[in-house]
């Protein structure tokens, strides 16, 4: 798994080190078992912090996707895909509510956001 992070942009970088992880679980590029770099090994490969990797890991080991043994690491939880997918609905919820939130400011109509979704589902 390669993770890429920019400083670029306002999403913190343990949150695009989160969700770059939940997504390699969700697409099956990792799977239930797989171990992850250590905290301080992911720190030094990115050349960021080991409390910014500690808390990416924290959130990851709160939200269900990995587990830490101590002693051994950190491994890929053991998720049915029912909560996998629960936590896709929930963050493509979540980025259609930012979406509304923006076309209602900008004044775009409900079927202008209706036609451009269907418009990117075309391409799914």
């Amino acid at each position: 798994m390669n993770i890429i992070i920019s400083n670029v942009g306002s999403q913190p970088i343990y949150e695009q080190i989160t969700q770059q992880i939940k997504n390699a679980v969700l697409t099956g590029e990792l799977r239930a078992g797989d171990a992850l770099p250590s905290i301080r090994m992911l720190a030094k490969e990115l050349r960021i912090s080991v409390i910014t990797t500690k808390r990416a890991y924290e959130e990851l080991e709160s939200d269900g996707f990995i587990e830490t043994v101590p002693g051994k690491g950190s491994f890929v939880a053991n998720r049915s895909a029912g909560l996998l997918r629960e936590d896709a609905l929930r963050q493509m919820e979540d980025a259609l509510e930012r979406a509304v939130e923006i076309a209602a400011r900008s004044g775009i109509t409900p079927d202008e956001v209706r036609a451009a979704l269907d418009a990117l589902l075309e391409g799914v």
